[in-house]
């Protein structure tokens, strides 16, 4: 365990905090700075398994957006472009209305992957970006 703490100030919206407060109950966390530290912790790991990936691998990115969004869809549309040498293919789906989601299939080069990601994730308009790899010689 941490043996210093510092004390940081956070601003979230209300249906953000509402949410994380539903999950660290359910989860048991004894109060809310708990839960903070885990997803923390969670979000380190993630990065450093981020900056592991290279070499061939097989992939997707999911993410989610408001296509009301402005420029949102040429942002995807010319990053997806960019990457034709490691996209395979491409699934939309529309969520409601307003919310679409497009599934990109990738094989090729594990940095040109991350690279993509990185493009796309520091894109406000897009409300949500995951990418997953395997390395498809170690199936």
């Amino acid at each position: 365990m941490e043996s210093e703490l510092s004390r940081i100030g956070v601003s979230l919206p209300d249906i953000l905090l509402d949410k994380f407060d539903v999950i660290i109950n359910s989860r048991g966390y004894s109060s809310r700075s708990e839960g903070i530290r885990d997803a923390i912790r969670g979000y380190i790991r993630y990065y450093d398994w981020m900056s592991d990936i290279e070499g061939d691998r097989a992939g997707n990115i999911t993410l989610a957006y408001n296509h009301n969004q402005r420029g949102v869809e040429d942002l995807l549309a010319n990053i997806q472009h960019e990457y034709t040498d490691i996209i395979q293919s491409t699934v939309h789906l529309h969520l409601d209305h307003d919310h679409c989601m497009e599934v990109i299939i990738l094989k090729g080069e594990g940095k040109r992957m991350k690279a993509i990601f990185e493009n796309l994730v520091r894109n406000k308009g897009l409300q949500h970006v995951k990418l997953n790899t395997i390395v498809p010689a170690e199936i």
